[in-house]
Formats: C-alpha cells, structure tokens, sequence
C-alpha cells in the first residue's frame, strides 16, 4: 500500500465491521466528531470486545477492508497478542483504523465503554456504537496532551449542554 494518504472512507469501514457483526465502540476524532466537536481526522478508532468469537469476526472485516498492519506484523487477532499491543496501526484503502483494546482513561476498555455508548445514525443506513461524550472527555483527559485541549474544552462544554438538557425533559 501507498505510503501516501488514502480517500477516508468511514462508510466503508463501518459497513465491513457490521457486516460481520463486530462488537464495537468508536473512540478518538472520529467519535468525537460524531458526538459535536469540530475538528479533523483521517481514520477510525475502535476498542472492540476481545472474545474469541469477536476477534474472528473483525478479523474477517479487516481482511474484506484489505487491512494490513502499519509495522507490517502478521495479522493475528487473538486476546494474547492484543493485550500485548497499547494500539494496533492498520492502513485499508478507506482509510486508518486503529484497535485500542484499552484505551487511556478507561476500565477494561470494550467493558466498561459499552455501558454508556449510543447508537449514532450517521447515514446509508449506519448506526455504529459511539462512546459516550462523557468517556470521550475521560479518555482525552486522561492521555495529558497539550494538542488535545481544544477538543476536550469542546467534550466539556457539550456534557454540560446535554445535561442541562436532561434537567430540562425531567422537570
């Protein structure tokens, strides 16, 4: 594959993962975008649960988006070699996608980020799981990068509109 940039495509990915069936929770930019913040990116972020059956099945996704490892490592996907790995690189023709079994911030990562996501209708028929704003804020908090601040001001400033909203139905 080029070393320079491909088309982003998230349709693309997002189609082949629930076409297999993956269970999922986008994170990072793209999460962040679809929940309100304004910023960029080129990829996808996901933690996915780690059960045998599940790693099969991204695994079949990964081959159909013709995934292959940034640092060129075989394709494997079994719960050892993933714990073993604090963010795994792939390059498809649609774009970046990054498995963080573990996110920064985070209890167990799929576990513990499930609980609150949501599904998003994003369009063509997609409804992925999306972390919670809240755990967004966690997570981005929780890396202590300077160039993060911006978005997380941004996960901040949406939190408490979202629960002034719910102070507003309840009354």
């Amino acid at each position: 594959m080029s070393a320079l940039r491909q088309q982003f495509d998230p349709y693309a990915i997002l189609t082949a993962l629930e076409r297999q069936r993956v269970a999922y929770v986008l994170i990072g930019g793209f999460a962040r975008v679809i929940q309100g913040t304004d910023e960029l990116t080129h990829g996808l972020d996901l933690t996915s649960s780690l059960r045998a059956e599940n790693l099969r099945r991204l695994a079949l996704a990964l081959a159909e988006l013709d995934a292959e490892r940034v640092d060129g490592r075989t394709l494997e996907l079994d719960e050892a070699t993933i714990r073993d790995h604090p963010l795994i690189a792939f390059h498809t023709p649609c774009g970046e996608l990054k498995l963080v079994p573990e996110p920064a911030g985070t209890r167990g990562g799929y576990d513990d980020l499930r609980r609150a996501a949501t599904r998003e209708p994003i369009g063509r028929g997609l409804r992925p799981r999306v972390a919670s704003i809240a755990d967004l804020a966690r997570m981005l908090a929780a890396l202590g990068r300077e160039q993060d601040l911006p978005s997380l001001q941004q996960l901040r400033y949406l939190r408490e509109l979202e629960c002034g909203l719910s102070h507003g139905l309840e009354r």
